[in-house]
């Protein structure tokens, strides 16, 4: 089953795709990777869809990724007294605290203390996703004070956000950490973490993970931005969560956050996910606005790895038809010439080892001959990543005979992810490299494709072999190298 485009899509799974036909449907209609959202769920319910990924992956012969999203610490109010809540007037005085007693007009409890810690007076505290901001005027070890400066109703554990102060709180709670060695065990390929602000926290998670998944951290927090550089290096591909730092942030900084987001980690060589809204209305309507076609087209000219959808096909009315609309907007994107263009013009050229010098050689050959395929033998996924970042106008197989490792890469831009046996001589490798490009139809016996791999094979990060090929199997026997 070979994709007519090179951006990838993520599903994320729920009440409306939970059963083998639709989640088989939403493959077949064009998710590459399914997302499990550990915020909804029981440990049974997720070993239940994982283990349906896993059938539909055997019954197909195609390997799938499956990433499971940490739900991280949320941060809501306490209860009213009133069950509907209050309203709170633009200009009135607000006040949160640790008291648990229900709240009225005046106050209500907010039972995290570290937010107390770490506020000043100045910060501001948003409410109900936003739509109500108020200013600390002063504050405590166990209160604060605020100034409503954007009213609203305010009710029932609305989730409070803290935009402008880094908060002493860990990425993981206890849920994340059980839910973390959950699916680790599972064997889940990628895990999102949620509320990073740090480094330090991605690397907490990849000591508990202990390479059994990697790891991508969510940029959903002003925090994060501002150490971008130092997350990205932890990290092994990046999720740019804009529905969260919309809410923290003014909206109009979200769209350049995204698109420096983005054309960093292409340069960093990492994955990257744009997720959040992408067609929201799909949730209830069988066809998106054009705006949010644009949006999608805009992730997709960025040359993001893959773009994602949330409520869309995990509890929308139309989830397979949101997968192939995604689809088919990528499809008719992708033969853009300006999409060409744009990749080209942000390329980042990197040659500081002897596999990126191949890689970049790899697209370089392909582009300047009448090349097929690009086809790379890959362990641990690194070659393959690497020749993804070139963003090439050639189709590339990732060739692996692991299948934790295809399955990984099926979220990385442009890669056709074949799992083959272990071969042992470098002629081997391009005879399985032949069959494949014919097997999926990307090339004919008359055609020719570009080989990379590593010798001594089976060793991570020794891509030094580049080699043209013919695709036909008697003129490889026929030629003189081993």
């Amino acid at each position: 089953m070979r994709r007519m485009r090179s951006v990838k899509i993520v599903a994320t799974l729920g009440p409306a795709s939970e059963t083998y036909d639709m989640i088989r449907a939403l493959f077949e209609a064009g998710a590459d990777v399914f997302r499990l959202n550990m915020s909804h769920g029981s440990h049974e319910e997720i070993r239940e869809k994982h283990q349906t990924i896993r059938d539909i992956e055997r019954d197909l012969g195609r390997p799938i990724g499956i990433l499971a999203d940490l739900q991280g610490p949320k941060l809501r109010c306490g209860v009213f007294a009133n069950d509907d809540g209050e309203m709170l007037e633009e200009g009135a005085s607000f006040r949160f605290d640790l008291d648990e007693t229900p709240g009225d007009a005046n106050r209500v409890c907010l039972p995290h203390k570290e937010i107390f810690e770490a506020l000043e007076v100045g910060s501001t505290l948003l409410v109900n996703d936003g739509k109500i901001r108020l200013e600390v005027s002063e504050c405590g070890a166990d209160y604060a004070t605020c100034t409503v400066i954007v009213g609203g109703q305010i009710s029932n554990r609305k989730g409070v956000n803290v935009p402008d102060v880094v908060l002493p709180l860990a990425a993981l709670s206890e849920k994340d950490r059980a839910d973390l060695d959950f699916v680790c065990e599972l064997g889940v390929d990628w895990l999102a973490l949620s509320f990073v602000q740090r480094p330090e926290d991605v690397l907490e998670a990849r000591e508990l993970a202990a390479g059994r998944a990697s790891l991508i951290s969510k940029i959903e927090k002003p925090a994060a931005v501002k150490s971008f550089e130092a997350i990205l290096e932890v990290s092994d591909g990046i999720m740019v969560a804009r529905g969260d730092l919309g809410v923290e942030l003014p909206v109009s900084q979200v769209p350049p956050i995204q698109k420096r987001l983005v054309r960093r980690c292409r340069s960093a060589g990492k994955p990257v996910i744009v997720a959040t809204q992408m067609m929201e209305s799909m949730i209830e309507a069988p066809l998106p606005t054009r705006a949010e076609v644009s949006d999608v087209a805009a992730a997709i000219y960025e040359g993001a790895d893959a773009v994602m959808l949330s409520a869309e096909s995990a509890a929308g009315a139309y989830p397979v038809e949101a997968v192939r609309t995604m689809s088919n907007v990528a499809e008719e994107v992708e033969v853009d010439p300006t999409f060409r263009q744009i990749l080209e013009a942000s390329r980042t050229a990197s040659r500081t080892s002897v596999a990126e010098a191949i890689t970049v050689a790899a697209r370089e050959v392909a582009e300047t001959t009448d090349i097929k395929a690009i086809c790379c033998f890959t362990h641990s996924g690194t070659t393959a990543i690497l020749a993804a970042r070139e963003r090439p106008q050639v189709p590339i197989l990732a060739l692996t005979p692991l299948v934790n490792t295809a399955r990984k890469l099926t979220l990385v831009w442009g890669l056709h992810c074949v799992q083959t046996s272990e071969v042992g001589r470098f002629k081997m490798a391009v005879v399985s490299a032949a069959r494949a490009a014919r097997n999926y139809n990307f090339a004919k016996d008359t055609d020719k494709i570009v080989v990379t791999a590593g010798v001594p094979f089976n060793q991570p990060g020794s891509t030094n072999i580049l080699r043209v090929a013919p695709v036909q199997e008697k003129l490889i026997f026929g030629s003189e190298d081993d």
